[in-house]
């Protein structure tokens, strides 16, 4: 259980995209409930270069109401770099990154803020009670990567979600990892600290549709996978392994046919075997391909997100500490 000495602050973190639509009325609802539960907070976010009005509504949002800090990108660098944005402004004692179409329920915070402050978890996760209306192949895919993710890298994310809050040691925690391609999902996860966790239910979008396609969700389980283990690679050392196990067998009985006039000519045989040995090749190469890309990523050392402009009024009086590690 954590001491009372001095009222706490709670850093609220919304990655925004495109969210015009529902942007006012979810600053609104997320305040509203911080204030009815008497949470101090300050509330950043950050448009990750929307292309609609969403930044002027952020910003006229910030010059009028205090604890509101506006970040406006210089370009889409994507959900993970606004993440990490908002981590490195955070101000308080604990953060909670939420989605800025609130199907991430911001009634919940309140709990987690309790479970953080009352019973002393560092990490509180919200997780999905279920997974909403997402279409069946939606499903099956995020099933079969949280399998493989668990079972390659010891890390079970299944129904976990970015909405999670965590103490300021976690945060500088996470901080102190210098990849330049994060995955805050599985990262957060990595670092370890006591946790609790939270339910929900996936609310609906009020407005506007996911800026998530399919192949984008299939990028990010690929940066989910190769951040945490070399699986892949060993897997692919394995199937080359076991297909030279198999050649050897396959020319062993050639020569034992041939020594006993029974070669046949063989040509669907070979050109079945010419299909396995280029396909896996390729697999291969692929797989190899896409460490070393992760490789070349991290060797430039260019900056995780660039920052355009900054508009905030600061809570006054708590808001205005800066924490150390130890804190």
């Amino acid at each position: 259980m954590r001491i009372k000495m001095t009222q706490k602050t709670l850093s609220v973190i919304i990655p925004v995209f495109n969210e015009s639509e529902m942007i006012q009325k979810n600053i609104e609802r997320v305040t509203t409930i911080l204030k009815n539960s008497k949470i101090n907070y300050e509330l950043i976010l950050i448009d990750d270069g929307s292309k609609d009005s969403s930044w002027s509504k952020i910003k006229d949002s910030a010059q009028m109401i205090p604890g509101i800090k506006a970040i406006k990108l210089s370009r889409n660098f994507g959900k993970e770099s606004a993440l990490c944005a908002g981590l490195d402004l955070a101000t308080g004692d604990c953060c909670v990154c939420i989605d800025a179409d609130m199907q991430h329920p911001p009634e919940i915070i309140p709990q987690m803020y309790q479970l953080w402050e009352n019973e002393g978890y560092d990490i509180v996760e919200g997780v999905k009670k279920n997974r909403g209306k997402e279409s069946l192949r939606y499903k099956v895919s995020a099933g079969i990567f949280y399998k493989i993710l668990h079972k390659t890298s010891g890390i079970d994310l299944n129904n976990a979600s970015d909405f999670r809050l965590l103490d300021r040691k976690a945060i500088n925690a996470w901080k102190a990892m210098p990849e330049k391609q994060t995955f805050f999902r599985g990262m957060s996860s990595w670092i370890g600290f006591s946790r609790a966790q939270v339910e929900f239910i996936v609310a609906e979008r009020e407005a506007g549709e996911s800026k998530w396609s399919f192949i984008s969700l299939v990028k990010l389980a690929i940066k989910g996978v190769t951040s945490y283990t070399a699986a892949p690679l060993y897997a692919s050392a394995f199937l080359g392994f076991g297909l030279l196990i198999a050649f050897v067998f396959l020319l062993g009985q050639t020569l034992v046919m041939k020594i006993l006039g029974y070669a046949a000519s063989g040509f669907t045989t070979v050109i079945a075997l010419q299909l396995v040995i280029g396909g896996t090749l390729m697999m291969s190469v692929g797989v190899i391909g896409i460490y070393i890309e992760k490789i070349y990523e991290e060797v430039k050392a260019r900056p995780r997100y660039i920052i355009e402009n900054m508009e905030d009024r600061l809570i006054p009086n708590n808001n205005e500490k800066r924490h150390s590690d130890g804190e």
